[in-house]
């Protein structure tokens, strides 16, 4: 980062299901909590990233997002841009925010993600999810469009696809995909904002539902709601809170592409450049958030991000390595498997964990002595890439 830019103040809701409540009520928590852990008021705040991903689709409200569900916080007036970028949306609204406030044009920015997910009838639900690959060229694993509602994302067939070509290339067994729900709700157990945090073992995820093979229902992350805010600030921006700032090392945006001839994906770009803005090494890293929409995807991403040698995801799981007392614990928050997938506040949760992993404020879930945290966040699929990949570095 060309200016010193810290992470102010965090919050978030509780994820799950939550019917009773709509997209204002889920921002309005996140949005008091994250101020007053900056120790200010809304009126230090000089411009508003909120992101989200599918209330057009699923509430009908388009456009002006942020605006109706930020009306009642004491943000309204300022400027308010509203960003959708899928599953990627709450780190892409961070990331703008870091842009913003290196420009000098801000000094304080708040970066607010909401999604209200669940609805009465499931299948709108999964519906919205197809959004989310092009619709004029659609990836293979898509299936085909049938009579009736979808009884699933439509991600959960593409997760299957790519689960397949990963056993192949690294010796990964549905076990191991197992293994890692296990591990997901065993850590969200200590989180009092996750989903679920029920005891699970590697024979009850195998016998839960087939969902696309290999992937079962316990390998799937859930249909979720909620909201979850941060307070950015540059040096001079500090000056207006009391805070108790994480500073923030990189945050790398790229978009997928068509790979060919064994091109780099989007999540290892990413990586490589927040690893390069940052000036540290992927074995510098304490403590990881990453996307697990489907448990097969931390073994993935690991070893996009360099924990590990090609092929070497499932021996980094099967070591201890990736747990709370490991070199370096995966989604200590229960991960999205467990803490939930409320797809536009997906990317600032991870980013709110991280923070409060840094503060040294996660109770029994903390990882002791992290320095050094990063969070990747993916969104949307191409044939064979995400849409979307985000990395975010910070620094105690």
């Amino acid at each position: 980062m060309q200016h010193d830019i810290y992470v102010a103040g965090a919050g978030m809701t509780t994820f799950g299901k939550q019917l009773e409540r709509g997209l204002r009520s889920l921002a309005e928590e996140a949005v008091r909590d994250a101020l007053a852990d900056a120790g200010a008021g809304p009126e230090v705040v000089d411009h508003v990233f909120f992101a989200n991903a599918v209330a057009g689709l699923i509430t009908g409200q388009a456009c002006v997002p942020g605006q109706v569900a930020l009306r009642h916080t004491g943000l309204l007036g300022i400027p308010i841009v509203n960003v959708e970028n899928a599953c990627a949306s709450g780190s892409t609204a961070f990331g703008l925010a870091c842009t913003q406030l290196m420009a000098g044009t801000a000094d304080v920015v708040m970066v607010v993600g909401a999604e209200k997910l669940s609805h009465a009838d499931k299948a709108r639900s999964f519906a919205a999810f197809s959004a989310g690959y092009d619709q004029e060229e659609p990836p293979s694993a898509a299936p085909p469009a049938v009579e009736g509602a979808p009884t699933r994302s439509v991600f959960m067939d593409v997760y299957a696809q790519m689960a397949h070509q990963y056993m192949a290339r690294s010796g990964a067994v549905a076990e191991d995909f197992a293994q890692v729900a296990v591990k997901a709700h065993r850590h969200g157990a200590l989180n009092p904002k996750a989903q679920y945090g029920d005891p699970l073992t590697v024979d009850g995820v195998l016998g839960s539902r087939t969902i696309v093979d290999p992937l079962t229902l316990m390998m799937c992350s859930p249909l979720s709601d909620g909201a979850a805010a941060l307070v950015l600030a540059n040096e001079r921006g500090l000056k207006r809170l009391n805070a108790d700032p994480v500073r923030v090392l990189a945050a790398t945006l790229v978009s997928g592409r068509d790979r060919t001839n064994g091109d780099r994906t989007a999540v290892e770009r990413a990586a490589r450049d927040a690893y390069e803005v940052a000036g540290v090494a992927a074995a510098d890293i304490d403590v990881i958030e990453l996307h697990d929409a489907a448990a097969p995807a931390e073994l993935i991403v690991s070893e996009e991000l360099g924990l590990c040698e090609p092929g070497g995801g499932p021996e980094l799981l099967r070591s201890g390595a990736t747990t709370i007392g490991g070199r370096v614990p995966i989604n200590p928050s229960g991960g999205l498997l467990s803490k939930g997938h409320p797809v536009g506040a997906t990317g600032c949760a991870q980013i709110v964990e991280l923070v409060d992993q840094l503060r040294g404020r996660c109770g029994g879930r903390q990882v002791e002595g992290a320095k050094i945290a990063l969070a990747e966040n993916g969104g949307g699929y191409l044939e064979n890439d995400a849409a979307v990949a985000t990395v975010t570095i910070l620094a105690r």
